[in-house]
């Protein structure tokens, strides 16, 4: 495993790590096959592990929180989010001082653990003010219920005006932003996100950086019952077409001649982004992590990064 600086702050993260999005309390409701797939990719030096509190709304959390609170917590980054609806009551959901302070009171329960080592705003709130907003994740930060914060899939524009809010009144600015990315949905982070965050030292970490497993290869022959694309009419709709299963087809010589899978492939090229901390993988499977994890430290030559983007032209 290798590891990189989140953006500009000096938290060290491993280039592939875990979260627990639409598997944990979904699709694996086996604790002894969470345990086994946390484990496993602890093992292979994977040091992040991602969550939110409405992944299942909340087992998520509790599943792999059991199993991190048999490590080492030092050697741990956690991380977890706030703003989805986590129950009818209206003030249960958003990016409010309210929310904010009693949802990570909540997530550090069911996770085990005192503290969160990030603590994401999982959407950019119109309803809050911005002030609001970063002061209460600075007070989350300065109570030490976490060390650092960011923002997931926010606009640039809106990153950009927490950082220079939080700069310009002596507030923690946050240090990560977690947008979707991967080789077929690149366009919004190439051209709207990277150009402001790399720039800003704000670090990427990234999700569903398999395309929700298409780039496996696993789709070469169409959908499987019980797949996810299969079970999300909304994902199968925007990800399954005859162009991109052409297109990761295509891909298997150049992950061959490189001796890797095109999982870790699609995992590298992102990598090739010095302005991407992490990417973060789920799996439903031991193999899947033992996997993803090999990405970590494979480089992409200049020849190899041309071929593979005409490939996805």
């Amino acid at each position: 495993m290798e590891y990189r600086n989140l953006g500009r702050s000096g938290l060290k993260v491993s280039e592939v790590s875990l979260g627990g999005w639409v598997t944990f309390g979904q699709s694996v409701n086996d604790q002894q096959m969470v345990r086994d797939i946390v484990l496993k990719a602890y093992e292979q030096g994977v040091n992040f592990f991602d969550q939110a509190d409405i992944y299942a709304k909340g087992k998520s959390e509790q599943m792999m929180g059991e199993v991190l609170g048999e490590l080492p917590r030092h050697t741990l980054v956690i991380s977890s989010k706030v703003y989805w609806p986590m129950s009818d009551d209206v003030n249960d959901r958003g990016l409010s001082r309210k929310h904010v302070l009693e949802s990570i009171d909540k997530t550090l329960k069911r996770l085990g653990t005192d503290y969160l080592d990030i603590y994401f705003a999982h959407r950019y709130d119109e309803t809050v003010p911005m002030e609001e907003i970063v002061m209460a994740f600075d007070q989350v930060v300065r109570s030490g219920r976490a060390m650092y914060w960011g923002t997931s899939m926010w606009p640039a524009a809106r990153i950009a005006q927490a950082v220079e809010f939080a700069r310009a009144h002596g507030l923690h600015a946050p240090v990560t932003e977690q947008p979707e990315y991967s080789m077929l949905r690149r366009d919004r982070v190439e051209k709207e996100i990277l150009p402001y965050t790399e720039p800003a030292g704000v670090g990427l970490v990234v999700w569903s950086p398999l395309a929700m497993g298409l780039l496996t290869g696993k789709y070469d022959a169409g959908t499987s019952e019980g797949s996810r694309l299969s079970e999300n009419e909304s994902w199968g709709k925007n990800f399954l077409t005859e162009d991109n299963i052409r297109r990761v087809r295509d891909l298997k010589p150049v992950a061959d001649e490189l001796g890797i899978t095109r999982a870790q492939l699609a995992l590298a090229w992102i990598l090739r982004q010095p302005g991407v901390s992490s990417v973060i993988t789920g799996a439903t499977k031991v193999g899947q992590i033992e996997d993803t994890v090999k990405a970590a430290g494979v480089k992409l030559s200049a020849d190899q990064i041309s071929r593979i983007d005409e490939i996805l032209k």
